[in-house]
């Protein structure tokens, strides 16, 4: 069955807000909803709700929803043909080698080699294959990590496929909480946990910030790796520190080359020194410790 997407463009404030608003409306009905930054410089983001079924009605609440925030654009429409696009652009992709790390699609399943740890990936509509610099990046910091410190716990934040959450357990053994703002990541995560057979450590939640009541339960954390971009980054510098346990770790990407010495000072600012920087594809990994 083909699946319609309504979405709408608007600056950052006015997004999170309609978001917020749909997430709640919807939160019963199980519809796919997500937010994702589409231009940094711009702060311009966009808001999407995935509908199977009923798709006038769906945009119909939507315009309702919407009406009591001022100034957002029309919602727009597209269908989405029922074809699995993501498993089959995979097949065109190659596995994916980053420090031990073999992140690979179902197409390459048992091609790793000796001493290689797989990881079986299918992205869905969540970021995270380990093609992108700032996933290989952090994938080769957190061995480098681990093979230095004994976290007892781990939390990765935006998880998307959940691929950086996988390794962690896979290689330390450790719970980890894997946690992203977008329901269709965390749908994604979930499943990707199961087929890497790490659902006894990896607890997968949809949580929109730290006043989530999951982090109180898990804080403090020994590890937390956060693959997002440099501006969230900035703005949770001080939260960070309050989640993150004496001597703990943090392994912070999404961030550009250029973004490196701003995202740096608002760390430093917050009691964390530099530890390590990787640089991949024009992106920064960056290892910070409190």
């Amino acid at each position: 069955m083909p699946e319609t997407r309504f979405y709408l463009q608007c600056e950052g404030t006015l997004a999170r807000r309609a978001y917020s608003l749909l997430d709640g409306a919807f939160e019963e009905d199980g519809l796919a909803i997500s937010i994702f930054e589409v231009d940094e410089a711009s702060d311009v983001h966009e808001v999407s709700v995935y509908a199977l079924e009923d798709p006038a009605n769906v945009k119909a609440r939507m315009e309702e929803i919407l009406a009591a925030v001022p100034g957002l654009p029309e919602i727009s429409a597209e269908e989405l043909p029922a074809v699995d696009w993501v498993a089959h652009s995979l097949k065109g992709l190659g596995a994916v080698r980053a420090g031990r790390f073999f992140v690979h699609g179902a197409h390459e399943r048992g091609q790793h080699r000796p001493g290689e740890m797989p990881i079986e990936i299918e992205a869905g509509l969540a970021f995270g294959t380990g093609h992108h610099g700032t996933t290989s990046g952090c994938l080769e910091m957190i061995e480098r990590v681990l093979k230095a410190e004994r976290p007892r716990n781990a939390l990765d934040l935006g998880t998307g496929s959940a691929v950086l959450a996988i390794a962690i357990a896979k290689l330390a053994h450790i719970p980890v909480l894997a946690t992203d703002i977008d329901d269709v990541a965390i749908k994604v995560a979930h499943e990707n946990v199961r087929l890497n057979k790490t659902a006894r450590l990896v607890h997968t939640v949809a949580a929109p910030g730290f006043h989530h009541p999951t982090f109180r339960a898990w804080k403090p954390f020994d590890l937390i790796v956060a693959n997002i971009l440099a501006r969230p980054l900035m703005r949770l510098a001080p939260t960070m520190a309050e989640h993150l346990a004496p001597s703990g770790s943090i392994i912070l990407s999404g961030i550009l080359d250029r973004q490196r010495r701003a995202v740096l000072a608002a760390y430093l600012a917050q009691g964390f020194r530099h530890v390590n920087t990787l640089h991949r594809e024009g992106w920064v990994t960056l290892h910070l410790k409190h």
